[in-house]
């Protein structure tokens, strides 16, 4: 526990309580920084280290970038903490590799609050350092000569006091810049030292350096030193000063020698995208204090590495700053290449797991050394949060709040925090705002598509988006991008008080973009080679948004027929709505019905199938079309549990219709002609089938009863190719399995070869029925058939395909 948590405590009249400020452990960051700071003090301690080379890369920054209340500033603090002592680190974030070198951890808030401003940065750097009790005359000497010329009869004293620096850090400094200006003026000869003119004691000290007087022969060693005195001592002047501390730091005894780690916090504050002043600055003093090394925390990366913004900052691009280049593409860690110094310096501040999660909580309230929040509150706080600091520590001052009255229970914390709505927009601008908003309606999203949700005509702010950290990359997904789980959830249901907030008439047209923009995307691909896994993600989003916000079909219509048309289910089945409504009101949610129950009949009861199916169409909410698919698979459903004449019925009406499924209809009638034992019936029927209603496989089901097994599995080897000439994977697999089950009667070798096939063909498919098929057909393969004896010859390959055989014995 590090200390008090004073919003808890002044929450509550409650004087047992103890709330504390939790830190949960954050060990792999740790370990980061460690390896990094390690890593820094090799390179640093090297023979080729010179810190006045101002052309060698960069590597001395590390940043940690992660969403409004993951918890940056709680690290930063943390690792402040753990640098400047074994006493104040946690024990299991262990004994870090540099043991005798000398760390001096210096934090600074680069809040907008804390009114932070480049002065006070530098001040800060150099008040930290007083600590090494002596003057560090190179740099001292152009302070002072810029603080006389910017701040004419102000003591630095004052400034120092006022600003906390003195109380933080010792009213050392000051007196050290003075002793170095006597040292000067006492080595240049100059009459008197305190009131010596600065003036005239760095017009004297420059022209001693220029003619390389022996008296100042140790400050001559600084190369620019007398060009930075020379040059006008304004606020420009002062960014480069750094290096003269750089320089100073270089040229310590070696018992005195410091490596400053200066954590940077509220990075994202320094400037906007437009207005990188200040950022320009403080990348100045990073590139030259090449021996300090620097650690950022913020909301966003630090887009130093992007050789676009060349001009607006002086080091710019991966050459630069090498460590913080994004990669070519995300590589699973187990296939990168070797680590190379610099590189995965920019980290992703992840959220708690569910186990840190109730950590924090348990110990965040206590009453008595047990937790005040009970197990069960725990556990929902938990579920909520997806991970997020900022919501546990909202959800224990709600938890308070509730307290002051009557005793909290778990349905209370089933609630969003409208404040994480302002957090996670207050660094946007009106167009991130308003393509935040829009994509918060999708599961994920690539550029175009969050462009055409938003219903913008440029792609900028989609592209400055999915730079924020709240915006999570799956580099493998159909679509790469996808919001933070909480952020998502609360911009969705959490009461809004923006200025900028959105009516229900301004969703209501997003949804309707998005709808259109994902029907785009798939009509793009539909007539040309058949994209599976697009028009199933198509689908699964479309479904949702049309029966969330009460959307016309359309092109869900097409999709629809295209997923089934390939027979192979994938679950489709959207979240439970919003509201919590349930029912059928609209097509939409018919039609989301109706594709679920096809998708999950594999996997659970004809009957419950049937139910579904029924209620479908019952409700009379789909066109023509779509109901006569919910007629033909409730008829399907009916075989299958037997009622023969319920089957037939909705069969006949399919096949009367002359729809799209009419085939398929006809081909379910010649089914039910042959499990009623009227096979010429069936036959002739098949015979006028064709391809769309899958005349092979049908004769294949008629031949192999009658033990005409050649015939069965030719039809079944037709039916798949046939399949696999038109591109339908589900029927191709099933002809497949089924012809591996007709020879493992006859052939049990040859089923070998058609097993595997079968198998190789329902990879990546959902066909629970064709899978159970497979698995019979094996098992007749193997029924009568001993084991093969040690040393039995396999016996020759006759197929390609062929995987295995053993030695059978027959009589």
């Amino acid at each position: 526990m590090a200390g008090r948590d004073l919003r808890a405590l002044f929450s509550t009249n409650d004087r047992r309580l103890e709330a504390g400020e939790a830190f949960t452990n954050r060990q792999q960051q740790w370990e980061i920084v460690a390896a990094a700071l390690t890593e820094h003090l090799q390179h640093t301690a090297g023979p080729g280290f010179d810190v006045e080379d101002l052309e060698a890369p960069r590597d001395n920054i590390m940043v940690f970038h992660g969403v409004g209340g993951i918890g940056k500033t709680t690290l930063s603090r943390k690792l402040e903490a753990a640098l400047a002592g074994t006493e104040r680190r946690p024990a299991q974030w262990g004994e870090p590799t540099w043991a005798g070198e000398r760390i001096l951890p210096v934090r600074i808030d680069l809040a907008r609050s804390a009114g932070t401003s480049f002065e006070d940065l530098v001040l800060t750097i150099r008040a930290a350092l007083s600590s090494l009790g002596r003057p560090l005359p190179a740099f001292d000497v152009a302070l002072r000569r810029y603080w006389e010329q910017q701040h004419p009869g102000e003591p630095l004293e004052d400034y120092l006091r006022r600003g906390g620096l003195a109380g933080r850090f010792g009213k050392a400094m000051p007196q050290q810049m003075q002793s170095a200006m006597a040292d000067v003026a006492q080595a240049l000869l100059l009459p008197g030292t305190v009131g010596t003119a600065i003036g005239q004691i760095t017009g004297s000290l420059v022209r001693a350096l220029r003619e390389r007087r022996q008296t100042v022969r140790a400050l001559a060693e600084c190369a620019r030193l007398a060009d930075l005195l020379e040059a006008d001592p304004d606020l420009e002047a002062l960014s480069f000063y750094p290096h003269l501390l750089a320089w100073e730091l270089a040229h310590l005894p070696p018992a005195s020698r410091v490596t400053p780690v200066i954590l940077l916090d509220t990075f994202e504050d320094v400037g906007d995208r437009t207005h990188r002043d200040l950022e320009r600055l403080i990348q100045r003093v990073v590139w030259l204090m090449p021996n300090a090394f620097f650690i950022g925390t913020g909301r966003s990366r630090v887009q130093w590495a992007d050789p676009a913004l060349q001009g607006e900052l002086d080091y710019t691009g991966s050459a630069a700053w090498p460590g913080l280049a994004a990669p070519a593409c995300a590589i699973p860690a187990a296939r990168a290449a070797s680590p190379v110094r610099g590189r995965g310096r920019q980290v992703l501040v992840g959220d708690f797991s569910p186990e840190d999660c109730d950590d924090y909580l348990a110990r965040r309230l206590s009453h008595a050394g047990q937790p005040l929040i009970s197990s069960e509150i725990r556990q929902v706080i938990t579920g909520r949060s997806h991970g997020l600091p900022l919501y546990l520590d909202l959800s224990v001052l709600r938890f308070l709040e509730i307290r002051r009255t009557r005793e909290p229970v778990p349905a209370d914390f089933d609630h969003d925090f409208g404040a994480l709505i302002a957090r996670t927009l207050s660094d946007l601008t009106p167009d991130e705002r308003h393509v935040l908003r829009s994509v918060s309606l999708l599961d994920a999203f690539d550029l175009t598509l969050a462009t055409a949700a938003a219903g913008l005509a440029h792609q900028a702010p989609a592209q400055r988006l999915i730079e924020r950290p709240f915006v999570r990359e799956n580099a493998f997904g159909l679509w790469p991008y996808h919001l933070h789980g909480l952020i998502r959830s609360t911009l969705r249901s959490a009461d809004d008080a923006t200025d900028d907030r959105w009516t229900d008439t301004d969703w209501q047209q997003a949804a309707t973009r998005i709808l259109t923009a994902l029907g785009n995307q798939w009509n793009a691909t539909a007539g040309s080679v058949p994209d599976r896994m697009l028009l199933v993600g198509c689908l699964r989003q479309g479904l949702t948004l049309a029966r969330d916000f009460r959307l016309d079909l359309g092109w869900l219509t097409d999709a629809a027929w295209s997923y089934v048309s390939d027979s192979v289910w994938e679950p489709l089945a959207p979240p439970v709505r919003p509201d919590g409504t349930l029912g059928l009101q609209t097509p939409a949610d018919a039609l989301v019905e109706l594709l679920a129950a096809l998708a999950r009949r594999q996997h659970e009861h004809r009957s419950v199938t049937a139910s579904r199916l029924t209620a479908v169409t019952r409700s009379h909410l789909l066109p023509d079309d779509l109901h006569e698919m919910a007629v033909y698979y409730l008829a399907k459903a009916h075989r299958d549990l037997g009622d023969s004449a319920a089957s037939r019925q909705g069969m006949q009406l399919v096949a009367d219709g002359n729809g799209r499924l009419s085939h398929a209809a006809r081909r379910g009638l010649a089914h039910l002609a042959r499990l009623a034992g009227d096979f010429p019936t069936a036959y002739d029927t098949a015979r006028t089938l064709g391809w769309v209603g899958r005349q092979h496989r049908v004769e294949g089901d008629i031949h192999w009863p009658h033990g005409d097994m050649d015939r069965a599995a030719a039809a079944y080897a037709a039916a798949r190719d046939q399949a696999e000439q038109h591109s339908i994977a589900g029927e191709r697999a099933t002809s497949q399995a089924h012809r591996a089950l007709v020879l493992a009667f006859t052939d049990p070798d040859a089923a070998d070869d058609e097993l595997h096939l079968a198998e190789q063909l329902l990879t990546g498919l959902d066909l629970r029925a064709t899978r159970l098929t497979v698995q019979i057909a094996a098992l007749v393969r193997d029924a009568g058939t001993p084991p093969r004896p040690r040393g039995c010859p396999r016996p020759t390959r006759r197929d390609p395909r062929r995987r295995h055989h053993r030695c059978r014995s027959r009589p």
